[in-house]
């Protein structure tokens, strides 16, 4: 199982986030975003690839797609808040993101 940050940790690795589109959820025990795409393939291939890496890591994002639209949500169940795993999937989804937007 995997442990809750302190409030100091929690803004240190979670800041960055929140510069980047990330908002505080759910009474700030997640954090959410909306991705927007040219049409539905695109944003369907994006959950595709994130559905990977979240398989591999064995974290999976709560979201919900209409259309163009993907608004993702992170937290970790186990532990009812953020964990290091919800910034790594986080980053890893922007990261993503930049490859289905160029």
């Amino acid at each position: 199982m995997t442990k809750t940050l302190s409030d100091t940790t929690e803004a240190i690795v979670f800041d960055p986030l929140l510069q980047n589109g990330w908002a505080m959820s759910k009474g700030d025990n997640a954090i959410a975003k909306t991705y927007r795409f040219k049409d539905f393939p695109a944003a369907f291939s994006w959950m595709t690839a994130v559905a990977i890496w979240a398989e591999k890591w064995n974290h999976h994002p709560e979201w919900r797609n209409v259309y163009a639209r993907v608004e993702a949500t992170l937290t970790t169940h186990d532990t009812g808040g953020l964990t290091p795993l919800d910034a790594k999937l986080a980053r890893k989804m922007d990261e993503l993101y930049t490859g289905f937007t160029q």
